[in-house]
């Protein structure tokens, strides 16, 4: 087994984000101290708190605090996605298997890349760098093609982050704030050009 399986392992067990790991990773490389890991890790995972806002509409009343506190751990891009497109309720044993098939295989992937990386040549593990990519794009565009304010929302959304990636100042500014940012500018754009409306129910005593 390689040396470095275990801590990579729980790694990716106790920090079920990819875009907070992979940031940790550099971070940690680069001898910075913990309170510098813990900062980065709020700002660039602070995304999940716009998608908790939005699970909270939809989530079970029944659910207890201690429930929603294990399930919140498993609110990342992908499972947010899926269950927002759910109809209805979002029940515990739904949610839990969600979270559970994406979390083996996210830890199981650490395993096996971590035995793997030394089998493997390196023009190979290079391509497998744009997996995670293309699993983004496998969600995001079946909706979008089939709902135009989905469509509109990624506009906004790649839009501004075009913006920040090439304007002067707004280049200056880190990838995690520039996630906050197109994702808060995004999410306020949808609310206000697509508001839900609630269905009022009709007593026809």
């Amino acid at each position: 087994l390689h040396i470095r399986a275990l801590p990579a392992t729980i790694m990716s067990l106790v920090n079920f984000t990819s875009a907070g790991e992979f940031a940790a990773l550099g971070i940690i490389s680069a001898g910075a101290p913990y309170l510098e890991v813990i900062i980065a890790q709020a700002i660039i995972n602070l995304r999940y708190l716009l998608m908790a806002l939005s699970w909270s509409q939809r989530l079970d009343p029944e659910l207890n605090l201690f429930q929603r506190m294990l399930l919140a751990f498993g609110n990342t891009d992908e499972v947010f996605a899926v269950s927002m497109a759910q109809p209805g309720m979002l029940k515990a044993p739904y949610l839990a298997g969600l979270i559970l098939t994406p979390l083996m295989g996210w830890v199981g992937g650490t395993l096996l890349g971590c035995v793997a990386s030394g089998i493997l040549p390196a023009s190979v593990r290079a391509a497998l760098g744009i997996a995670i990519y293309a699993m983004f794009l496998a969600i995001i565009v079946p909706p979008a093609r089939d709902a135009k304010p989905v469509m509109q929302i990624i506009l906004v959304a790649a839009g501004l982050s075009l913006l920040m990636r090439y304007m002067p100042g707004l280049r200056l500014l880190g990838s995690g704030w520039s996630v906050i940012l197109c994702g808060i500018v995004a999410a306020a754009f949808g609310a206000w050009r697509y508001p839900a409306v609630e269905e009022v129910e009709h007593d026809d005593r």
